[in-house]
């Protein structure tokens, strides 16, 4: 079915990295065999006059941590993934890794939503309201 598959996961939580497996399992059944994945985590970008306040390496520091989770969930579920990380705003950051892939999934995580997500949207919403693929939420 798809052959290039791409799963960002939020390791901000142990709940969410939990639901990585889940994502993995999905991803997993809609492949084509030999299928390329791509794990995919998003460190938010701190503002500058926020980042000027804080060590010079701390970005650096985040983005090891990011790897060094994804490549555990990977090895945990048994999966050959590519991982990247990426900077910026989840849902853009997100859209562009899969155009940049080439994506023809998105397997994305979608929790219960809170008031902020109905008037702004949630990251899931946004990504399957503007993703040139096809995209599967998993809750």
């Amino acid at each position: 079915m798809y052959k290039n598959i791409l799963i960002p996961i939020d390791i901000s939580t142990p709940e969410r990295i939990f639901l990585s497996n889940k994502m993995i399992d999905v991803a997993r059944a809609l492949a084509n065999e030999g299928a390329n994945y791509i794990l995919l985590n998003v460190v938010e970008a701190i503002p500058t006059y926020v980042a000027a306040e804080l060590p010079n390496d701390i970005m650096e520091k985040s983005h090891a941590n990011a790897k060094a989770v994804l490549q555990s969930v990977a090895n945990n579920a048994g999966l050959q993934a590519q991982i990247e990380i990426g900077s910026g705003r989840p849902h853009s950051v997100i859209l562009q890794a899969a155009q940049e892939a080439p994506a023809d999934l998105i397997v994305v995580a979608s929790h219960h939503p809170e008031l902020k997500d109905y008037l702004l949207g949630s990251t899931a919403a946004r990504v399957v309201r503007h993703a040139q693929c096809s995209v599967h939420v998993v809750r």
